[in-house]
Parts: structure tokens; C-alpha cells; sequence
């Protein structure tokens, strides 16, 4: 075999799986039969299989051998989400669980509140002092128990300081950032989003259950009220092989 064997082998593999041949939650034949299938070397079927693993296409288990990963769900990602977290919460639900498809029981969310300094970058997002008081929240979102989301959205303390707003006690809160700060009679009355597409850092990667080589979408959110931003989400983080960006405008 000419060139980079792993390459063909990576490819023939990735093909397979994609094609169903081997299908999601099944075990790939062992090192040696695939070595003997496509002959060449044990350390060329390891390569193949760690390439693999970084597209996040498989998962190994030490000696329990190598095994094709579930398949997520697409999802739709729209600023048309966030009309789920206005007007009255008759059923409980938020902008992700509306885009997940999934109800208020098959939400969980992992949260870590704590106040810090804004620094330079975080001031001019909200167009504050830096040193500014903030309340830094870090939230990691499961659809069905699957990692799907990591996001830090962070609010002024000069607005929610003292509030329940600031107890991570009352998350997950129905309505979301724009239900929680209704509370305290700020409306967003504007959003805006900027994504970028990059790849993850280490902690994403692990906490979002995705392999290293997996981009996923970055996306910096401003929410304003009556011109004054309010909330900063920097960054909200989604696996790449998980969700869609759809955007839409009225002509």
C-alpha cells in the first residue's frame, strides 16, 4: 500500500461507519483482523483508529476494543429560539429545550455561579469600567443526559446582586436569561449573536463528550434592554456535528 497506509485505512473505516456498515453502539472488528484485512501493520490499524477517535466517530474502552459512537441529533440553531423564553411560562421550558426538542424533565444543567472583576474584554462587551462587579455563571446543558451545550453567560451585579437571580439554587429557571431578568422588570427587547466555527479546547472536549477534532460553533451573545447591554454569554459553545446554524431575515 502506497502513501500513508493509516490515511486509506482512516478512510475506508470512516466510509464504512458512515455508509452503516458499522453501525452506531456496534464493536469494530479487532486490531489484528483489520490489520490482516487491509494489510498492513497493528501500528497502522492504532493510527487509523486514533484519527478516528479525534473526528469523534469512535470511543475505546482499553481492552474492551473499539466501538462506533451513537449518532447525535441535528439540531436547528435559531435567534428565532429565544421567543420560547417570552411571554407566560404555562409549561415550563427555555430557547434550549424548545431547539433540543426535548421537555422541562429530560433537562438537566450543570451550573457553577461565582463573582469576579470584568476584565478589559467583558467591559467593552457590556461597555462598562473594567473591574466592574459580575456575576460569571458557567452552565453545561444535557438533552436526554447527553452534553450538548456549554455556555457562560454573565450579568451585571448592579442589576442582580441580592436577587434571586443570582442563587444557583433557582436554575434551571423556565424563560431563561430573559424570564429571570422580566423578574426584575428589565425586558430584552434586543439580541444579538456572533458565531465563529474553531476547535474545541481540552475542557470542551471532555466536558461535551466530542472528539479533539471536532469543531464546534463559538458564539458570543449580547442581550440589550432599551439599548443597554444587560446580559453577555462569551462564549456559548455546541458541538459542530450536533447542530446546524439557521438564520432568516424578512425582506
Amino acid at each position: 500500500m502506497t502513501g500513508h497506509a493509516y490515511e486509506h485505512v482512516t478512510a475506508e473505516l470512516r466510509d464504512a461507519i458512515l455508509r452503516g456498515d458499522h453501525p452506531p453502539g456496534t464493536k469494530l472488528p479487532r486490531h489484528a483482523d483489520l490489520a490482516a484485512r487491509y494489510g498492513v501493520s497493528d501500528i497502522v490499524i492504532r493510527q487509523a483508529i486514533d484519527s478516528l477517535k479525534t473526528s469523534g466517530l469512535v470511543d475505546t474502552r482499553g481492552r474492551g476494543g473499539t466501538w462506533v459512537r451513537e449518532r447525535p441529533v441535528t439540531r436547528r440553531i435559531s435567534m428565532e429560539r429565544y421567543r420560547a423564553d417570552t411571554g407566560p411560562q404555562e409549561t415550563p421550558r427555555t430557547s434550549f429545550t424548545t431547539d433540543a426538542g426535548i421537555t422541562w424533565a429530560e433537562y438537566r444543567l450543570d451550573k457553577a455561579f461565582r463573582w469576579i472583576e470584568a476584565d478589559e474584554r467583558l467591559a467593552g462587551l457590556f461597555g462598562v469600567e473594567p473591574g466592574a462587579r459580575v456575576l460569571e455563571r458557567r452552565f453545561v446543558f444535557y438533552a436526554r443526559g447527553v452534553p450538548s451545550q456549554m455556555s457562560r453567560p454573565c450579568l451585571l451585579a448592579s442589576d442582580v446582586e441580592g436577587t434571586p437571580v443570582a442563587d444557583p439554587r433557582n436554575e434551571p429557571w423556565p424563560g431563561g436569561t430573559i424570564g429571570q431578568l422580566r423578574t426584575l422588570g428589565i425586558e430584552v427587547d434586543e439580541i444579538t449573536e456572533e458565531t465563529a466555527v474553531r476547535m474545541p479546547t481540552p475542557d470542551e472536549s471532555e466536558r461535551l463528550g466530542i472528539g479533539s477534532g471536532v469543531p464546534v460553533f463559538s458564539i458570543t451573545r449580547l442581550m440589550r434592554s432599551r439599548g443597554r447591554v444587560v446580559e453577555v454569554a462569551d462564549p456559548i459553545v455546541v458541538p459542530g456535528d450536533r447542530a446546524v446554524r439557521v438564520d432568516r431575515m424578512d425582506l
